[in-house]
């Protein structure tokens, strides 16, 4: 089985890493890009993902105004 998690656009990995760590340190978890995520519940980790696609969208539909 083969995957495709190959980004985009690969120029974008340090702002999505950035992002990803400005939510997860609003979200009371500020050591989350030194973190070990195996002791994180699904929850957790999701929580970040889910909020940076939120603000992802957000920018989009701002931008088309």
């Amino acid at each position: 089985m083969t995957t495709s998690n190959k980004p985009v656009v690969p120029e974008a990995k340090s702002g999505l890493n950035n992002l990803k760590n400005e939510v997860a340190n609003e979200m009371g978890m500020p050591n989350y890009e030194k973190e070990y995520k195996g002791d994180l519940s699904s929850k957790q980790n999701g929580s970040v993902g889910g909020e940076m696609v939120k603000r992802m969208v957000e920018s989009y539909e701002q931008d088309l105004k």
